[in-house]
């Protein structure tokens, strides 16, 4: 059975999580699945939005400790964080198309944060999240500790990832850690209209969008603003803003080409 499944449809690549069984928790095999699917998707100009999800009951239950207790296939946390779970918040943060965590179920651990590094999270009412980690006496990963605090500011970061108490969907909506949650019989359905309707947006101004957001934590005001300038100005040199501008004053709807 193949790990992750992937769907491209409306310019919208939706890729699920697929190890049902396991609670979609991450072995070697399937952490380097996704990170070439999302490799794929970035490259491939039809695909303009990603939508992650995960199969069956469970968004991500983080690691496979199996593997990790199995003497032979055990990779060593070195290689798991270097060559698995790095490398793939790493593609979302720097992909420049939008990608969104569509959270079905649980999202535990390193399965939390990989949500949690997604541009926009959506969840289902059924969807919960949890840093695992400070009951197996580990710390928090999968840059976790940069993202979850500047969702939901330090102290409560803090206490969660301390305690490792369980986040249900509405509290994670109303504390910053998710955009919108969606009844469990429609979430899905919702996730991919809202990833379809980006798909028909500039997807350069999208891209540069997320380029400006990923750097705001790291820049003076001054720094951002003259960043802005520089992306503003590219952008209003694109086809798509033209096409934007003429769209608006013609009364018809644009068609955006990402050039």
């Amino acid at each position: 059975m193949e790990s992750i499944l992937i769907d491209i449809k409306n310019h919208v690549a939706r890729i699920k999580l697929n190890r049902p069984q396991a609670f979609n928790s991450f072995n070697r095999e399937m952490a380097f699945s996704l990170q070439a699917h999302l490799d794929k998707c970035n490259e491939d100009s039809d695909v303009r939005v990603i939508v992650i999800t995960g199969e069956g009951k469970a968004f991500c239950a983080g690691q496979d400790l199996n593997e990790v207790t199995d003497q032979l296939a055990n990779p060593g946390f070195k290689k798991i964080l270097e060559e698995h779970y790095n490398p793939i918040v790493e593609r979302i943060r720097n992909i420049p198309k939008p990608i969104l965590a569509c959270v079905n179920g649980v999202a535990a651990g390193a399965g939390a944060n990989i949500a949690l590094a997604c541009d926009i999270v959506l969840a289902s009412d059924k969807a919960s999240f949890i840093q695992a980690f400070s009951k197996i006496g580990l710390v928090p990963d999968s840059g976790g500790s940069y993202t979850l605090p500047r969702l939901v500011g330090f102290h409560r970061a803090m206490a969660l990832m301390m305690t490792g108490d369980k986040v249900g969907a509405t509290e994670a909506q109303n504390i910053g850690m998710v955009y919108k949650v969606f009844g469990h019989e429609t979430h899905w359905d919702e996730t991919i209209t809202l990833a379809e309707k980006m798909a028909m947006l500039p997807p350069i101004g999208l891209a540069r969008t997320k380029q400006l957001m990923n750097e705001t934590y790291k820049n003076t005001f001054s720094q951002q603003l003259e960043l802005e300038s520089h992306h503003q100005i590219e952008a209003s040199q694109t086809e798509d803003y033209e096409e934007g501008v003429n769209a608006f004053l013609d009364k018809r709807k644009p068609i955006f080409r990402g050039k």
